[in-house]
């Protein structure tokens, strides 16, 4: 399995074998029942109220075309500081603990949830990121995927082989919110099903959600789309007196947000 450097990420005294898992007293089940209705968000439901919001990062210096919403509970995610947690996960075959905050200062990240382990749109999603990884780390960014499976769950699935369904070896942390607390943090927590919608977060290195998307259980995200995303996202943090438009690519022509400036952007294209 290809290396992957967890920054801060502290590694349990010992793996836990899958021999041990079969004499435990909640062994994993590879046949584990989906939900009737497992169809996700549908008209006329509706989340619970939201948890309260952290404040906003301090503003930086320079001035930028940059937005950052303030703290009040009805504002949505993007704009404000990730809700920070701590929770148990798996990663090379071990049970080891991942915290959010450990990551400020030092990456951005990639934050993903999906409903739950052993379905069928879900290992595509999990792979993709896992076979892109290296794409992300050139970019300074570790991935988290989160489900409200234990980590019992993520284990044997990651011990399944990819054509009977499984995953095989991640070279990023499965994280386990069995208490649905990070789930129910993000708003991508369906109540009555007790999963969570296909969100996706991109977290910048001041800790502050820069990009969200969510999906309904049915849909499955782009990992082209999700590098494009951040990657316009750090190129206006590193030039913050431009925009990127439209489909930008690095390499390809941004735009100055002011009424004269951008004129030179649209006569070019």
């Amino acid at each position: 399995m290809a290396s992957c450097y967890v920054p801060s990420v502290a590694s349990s005294n010992a793996a836990t074998p899958m021999a041990s898992l079969a004499s435990h007293p909640y062994p994993p089940s590879k046949t584990l029942a989906i939900p009737k209705g497992f169809v996700g968000l549908r008209a006329g439901r509706t989340f619970g109220a939201r948890s309260p919001r952290l404040a906003s990062a301090p503003r930086s210096s320079s001035r930028g075309f940059t937005v950052k919403a303030s703290s009040e509970n009805d504002l949505p995610l993007v704009g404000n500081k990730a809700p920070d947690f701590e929770a148990e996960a798996v990663f090379d075959q071990e049970f080891i603990n991942v915290k959010l905050s450990d990551y400020i200062g030092k990456k951005y990240v990639i934050l993903f949830f999906y409903p739950l382990d052993f379905t069928f749109v879900c290992p595509t999603e999990i792979t993709a990121f896992s076979d892109r990884y290296s794409d992300f780390e050139k970019l300074n960014t570790e991935i988290l995927g989160v489900s409200v499976d234990s980590v019992f769950s993520h284990l044997a699935w990651v011990q399944t082989d990819r054509k009977s369904g499984g995953l095989g070896d991640l070279n990023y942390p499965l994280i386990s919110d069995v208490t649905k607390s990070i789930s129910k943090s993000y708003s991508v927590l369906i109540p009555d099903q007790g999963i969570a919608l296909r969100g996706l977060f991109i977290i910048d290195k001041e800790g502050v959600i820069q990009h969200s998307t969510i999906n309904n259980l049915a849909i499955g995200r782009s990992v082209d789309e999700t590098l494009r995303t951040l990657q316009a996202l750090q190129y206006v943090q590193e030039n913050p007196d431009e925009v990127c438009p439209a489909g930008w690519k690095p390499g390809e022509k941004s735009m100055k947000p002011d009424p004269k400036l951008s004129k030179e952007y649209f006569a070019a294209i």
